[in-house]
């Protein structure tokens, strides 16, 4: 059975031990995708979402003419391919950025938890909540900032997720994520992307070594990024407390 990392409901609320146990063998044993792989397609029938063991990926919806925007960089311990599951065929496109490991998990299966355990029914809806929270940010930063506001924004909201599972060192991480998948995830050609992070450098906001990014001032770059940072509520009142349900 799959080990799914549980960082995302760990920061929202109080796991019980039997709750813990189940989120973490939530999925069908793991499989392993190469990078650049698809781990669902567009399109596809959908009959389960994701979760992602280990690595990254990207959740993209495809646009006339081939275009493509990348909604959402998922990275260790996320869930996938959520939003499809009010949909008979899937909307997005999820793609390995490195090679990954996933679980598979039926919404067959889903629904025999939600029954079994119905206070992870508020616990997953909470967490669809954060993921929509994110987005919302995403579409605003989108639609009124400019590239260097996007790009400081994208690189704190990683910074911060990645700080969560222990995979930042002195606001140092690794990001292997092309220019052409920034320009994707931005709205941005490649050309403009590989622009502002040279100007980010060149104002000492940031260094690049590979795939490896350090961001210098944070208390800075959140003052230039175009929206505040988030912190969830953990265990808000509305939130059934272990033993209620």
């Amino acid at each position: 059975m799959p080990n799914y990392p549980l960082t995302r409901f760990h920061e929202q609320a109080s796991l019980t031990d039997e709750e813990a146990e189940i989120l973490r063998g939530l999925g069908e044993p793991e499989m392993l995708v190469r990078r650049q792989n698809m781990i669902r397609r567009d399109r596809e029938p959908v009959d389960a979402i994701y979760l992602l063991l280990e690595g990254w990926a990207t959740a993209s919806i495809r646009l006339p003419g081939g275009r493509r925007q990348i909604v959402k960089v998922h990275i260790t311990g996320d869930m996938m391919g959520t939003p499809s599951m009010v949909l008979d065929s899937a909307a997005d496109a999820l793609t390995a950025v490195t090679e990954c490991r996933a679980a598979k998990v039926p919404l067959a299966r889903l629904r025999e938890v939600l029954i079994a355990y119905p206070r992870l029914g508020p616990l997953l809806l909470m967490s669809v909540q954060v993921e929509r929270l994110a987005l919302m940010d995403v579409v605003a930063a989108m639609g009124k900032s400019s590239a260097r506001e996007r790009m400081v924004r994208l690189l704190l909201d990683l910074h911060d997720r990645l700080a969560k599972i222990g995979a930042v060192e002195d606001g140092r991480f690794d990001m292997p994520l092309t220019q052409e998948v920034l320009g994707d995830v931005l709205g941005l050609t490649a050309v403009h992307v590989n622009r502002t992070l040279r100007l980010l450098e060149r104002e000492g906001l940031i260094a690049r070594h590979g795939q490896r990014v350090a961001l210098g001032d944070l208390d800075l770059l959140r003052k230039l990024s175009p929206l505040p940072p988030r912190q969830v509520r953990f265990d808000p009142v509305w939130l059934p407390a272990p033993g209620e349900m």
